[in-house]
């Protein structure tokens, strides 16, 4: 197991540039299992859950061509579908959460699919209802093997319905969306997750030669095809990785540019962060965030304390509720977080409150943090990264603290973030990696 020792107090300055969008990989990679042709996606984060999701391809006998770092072409001409029968199989699955959004193309391409309970983050119930109802609407068929522990899905011709998710799950949404573009009729899809990242699945599948409408809002129409064609995708900035910066460079920077953020596609997260106190300048597709001796967090019209939430898009995401948290710790003024999505995503507060953070936390979804104003610098620590976003939150946290911190399972962040190490001590971050 690998670690980050990480000597706090130094200021970052200079450039950064995020990495591809995982969310959005992992969704398209998966979308190459519609069509025998080629597919060519450019801009593939080289981050652990995405390239553990590409070598499952691989073992399904997909041929993959690295081009470069970051640019693929898939073709999933010659499928292995009695490996998809494999106990090794679903081992790998269990152990990669992205592997839930194969289901989708296989049971509409091949008409079967094995649903093994995926890892990922331990952050609470991230339960797969939204998947199985979807399916089940288009006729899918459903067989829980015992003894494997795993569902049987089979569908011999998926039919197009109308449906009203039960809510706007965004791996759900995309699962479904994959699923429909084969099925005979119209499918319509209602109180679907609209994210940048669902839209650009929907545009790549639309130039596979799918027929999406709708894109862009909580309602879908799919009208469905016979074949889907090769094509060309470029996977957008990663809007998470944005926020992470934005908030680092907040903390400990001394002016730090973020380059080709795509900025129409980030949503509230600026104007989330300048509620903050957080100052940030736009220039074409680039954010500057300045030196920040102070920022000071607003409070409502009322007077009443601020108070930041997660919601389905264009809401908050909650990914970036523990970077938020972090921030507000050494601002001035009070603010409260309410984590709706996941009971147990705020637990790592209470490293933060090792550190000497002022932190309430209420109950497992609010958290109370009464900012520091710089007066009080945090102390370094050692401390396990639960989960990816929590993770970036104590590399954040261990950046602005006094001493040497060491933040163990940094696998965790290394799901999530390309090479992270090398490009924040590019900036002029201490961070060295570990074994052990």
């Amino acid at each position: 197991m690998q670690s980050f020792i990480i000597e706090g107090g130094h200021t970052l300055s200079g450039t950064i540039t995020p990495q591809g969008a995982k969310n959005e990989a992992l969704q398209v990679i998966c979308a190459t299992l519609l069509t025998s042709e080629p597919v060519t996606i450019h801009n593939i984060p080289d981050i652990l859950d995405v390239n553990n999701l590409i070598q499952l391809l691989r073992d399904i006998n997909v041929k993959v061509e690295r081009l470069s770092r970051n640019d693929y072409t898939f073709q999933a001409d010659e499928v292995n579908l009695s490996y998809l029968e494999s106990d090794e199989f679903v081992r790998k699955c269990a152990a990669l959460r992205g592997s839930v959004l194969m289901i989708g193309p296989l049971l509409a391409r091949f008409g079967k699919a094995v649903v093994a309970e995926p890892g990922g983050d331990k952050i609470g119930r991230r339960r797969l209802d939204t998947h199985f109802l979807g399916f089940k609407k288009l006729g899918a068929r459903f067989d829980f093997n015992e003894a494997r522990n795993v569902y049987e899905i089979h569908a011999s011709v998926l039919k197009g319905c109308y449906m009203l998710l039960d809510e706007a799950s965004v791996t759900g949404t995309a699962n479904v969306i994959m699923a429909s573009v084969f099925a005979k009729g119209t499918t319509t899809i209602y109180n679907a997750a609209c994210e940048p990242y669902i839209q650009q699945l929907c545009h790549l599948l639309n130039k596979m030669g799918a027929e999406i409408s709708g894109i862009g809002s909580n309602l879908l129409t799919i009208v469905g095809t016979d074949r889907l064609h090769g094509a060309d995708h470029r996977i957008l900035p990663d809007m998470i990785e944005v926020g992470s910066f934005i908030g680092m460079a907040a903390m400990v920077g001394d002016g730090i540019r973020i380059k080709n953020v795509s900025l129409k596609d980030l949503g509230i997260i600026p104007d989330t962060f300048r509620r903050l106190g957080v100052k940030i300048k736009v220039e074409d597709d680039d954010l500057l965030i300045p030196r920040q001796p102070h920022y000071v967090i607003d409070s409502f019209i009322d007077g009443s304390i601020m108070t930041i939430a997660d919601a389905p898009w264009p809401g908050l995401t909650p990914d970036l509720l523990s970077v938020l948290l972090v921030v507000a710790t050494q601002a001035r003024g009070s603010v409260l977080f309410h984590q709706k999505m996941f009971e147990s995503r705020l637990f790592f507060v209470d490293k933060l409150i090792d550190m000497g953070a002022q932190i309430i936390l209420c109950d497992p979804h609010r958290a109370v943090v009464v900012g520091h104003d710089h007066k009080k610098i945090l102390r370094a620590g050692r401390m396990t990264s639960p989960d990816i976003r929590a993770g970036i939150a104590l590399l954040i946290a261990a950046l602005s603290a006094n001493g040497t911190s060491r933040i163990d399972n940094i696998a965790q962040i290394d799901r999530g973030y390309e090479d992270i190490e090398s490009r924040l001590n590019a900036l002029g971050a201490k961070i060295t990696r570990v074994d052990k």
